[in-house]
């Protein structure tokens, strides 16, 4: 397994959630702890949406985005403070009365923005856990409150769900108390459901508390069957876009990862084992790029009894027609449920030849596919280009 150096401008959940899994190991040393900074609501324009973050380390580094770079100096600042005092805090970034753009500098950012800034601590550590265990987590942290029982930060992690309650986990801080947390239930079930995060406000005998709603998804996968030199370009872009790329190099393969510098993972795996390469179907996308028929097909074979959602075949439409016709021939016939979930040839239609333009058309298909988008252009769309979440 490789794990290469993080880079500042990882904006990808994955690239935050690694750079809190490294700041909970030098937060509980001696040294001095990191810092995470999450959006928690947006009004008007802004580059980025509820549930951002940037994660600024005990040295300064940052990893991660809350803006295009109007606020992340702005932002560092406060989380030196709140490092020092040790208490989360909320700040409130108005950009729409910004007359001389010294937040705005002309990069979009003419919106308000709520900015959640916290020490990292031992809080978080269940959510980092549940997401190395490739399961959803849900963080409900109190952003604002009027309430005296309930101060900025407390927090209730939300784990399990789906076949029940959530279990409530409170650690290293407050949690929130069981009445607020039963209002929510409903709200956080909703988000829960849709991948997205928002900020719900419960009223209480006492007052009101802003909860902030954060639904952390895993990373999804991308399983790379091949290692010719065309798949290079596709662990690359797939690790930029955000997913855990795994690199199965198949036949006569090894597991050699500075052959694949950028994979996450290089597994030596045969295509007819592929299958036990996925370890959370749910969130796995495979491309089948080894360039030889037959194995191509033994390992559209072995994914299809698993229950990725997407297996990607590289080739032109002519060569899966073969590949379908042998199934049949063999007894094996695929089910109109397999024919769902197999997409050749691969790609948005960019209309590009060179091996890099292949990838990207590959693995913006791969993206269109995870976010539920059909990947068209965005000036033909029409409202607003990201799904809005209102505040309650």
């Amino acid at each position: 397994m490789t794990d290469a150096t993080s880079d500042e401008w990882d904006t990808t959940p994955l690239g935050s959630y690694r750079a809190l899994r490294a700041s909970l190991s030098t937060s509980t040393s001696t040294e001095r702890p990191a810092a995470v900074a999450t959006v928690t609501n947006v009004e008007g324009s802004a580059y980025r949406r509820p549930g951002a973050k940037l994660v600024v380390s005990a040295s300064g580094d940052s990893t991660g985005a809350v803006t295009a770079g109007c606020l992340e100096d702005s932002v560092a600042d406060v989380a030196a403070a709140v490092v020092d005092s040790g208490a989360p805090r909320t700040e409130r970034f108005d950009l729409t009365n910004d007359a001389e753009g010294v937040w705005g500098m002309g990069l979009g950012c003419n919106g308000v923005v709520d900015i959640l800034v916290e020490p990292v601590d031992e809080s978080f550590r269940p959510a980092v856990d549940e997401l190395e265990a490739k399961r959803t987590v849900v963080l409900a942290t109190a952003v604002a409150s009027t309430d005296p029982a309930v101060a900025v930060g407390d927090r209730t992690t939300l784990t399990g769900g789906g076949d029940g309650s959530p279990d409530r986990v409170a650690r290293g801080r407050t949690g929130l108390p069981a009445d607020v947390l039963d209002v929510l239930a409903d709200e956080v079930d909703s988000l829960r459901e849709a991948g997205r995060a928002a900020t719900v406000t419960v009223e209480t005998d006492a007052g009101a508390v802003d909860v902030f709603v954060d639904v952390l998804e895993p990373a999804p996968d991308l399983l790379v069957f091949g290692r010719q030199r065309d798949v290079d370009p596709v662990v690359r872009f797939g690790r930029e876009a955000g997913f855990r790329v795994r690199v199965v190099t198949g036949r006569g393969g090894d597991a050699d990862v500075d052959r694949f510098p950028d994979a996450h993972e290089v597994l030596p795996t045969r295509a007819p084992d592929l299958a036990s390469a996925v370890d959370a179907p749910e969130h796995t996308y495979a491309l089948l790029m080894s360039h030889n028929f037959v194995d191509d097909r033994l390992a559209l074979d072995s994914l299809l009894e698993t229950a990725v959602p997407y297996v990607g075949l590289m080739g032109p439409r002519k060569r899966f027609e073969e590949m379908r016709e042998a199934f049949a021939e063999e007894g094996t016939p695929l089910e109109r449920a397999d024919l769902d979930r197999i997409a050749t040839p691969v790609g948005l239609d960019l209309g590009g030849d060179h091996p890099s333009q292949i990838a990207l058309s590959a693995v913006s298909e791969l993206l269109a596919v995870h976010n539920g988008r059909d990947g068209g252009r965005l000036t033909d769309r029409a409202g607003p280009i990201h799904d809005r979440v209102a505040r309650d």
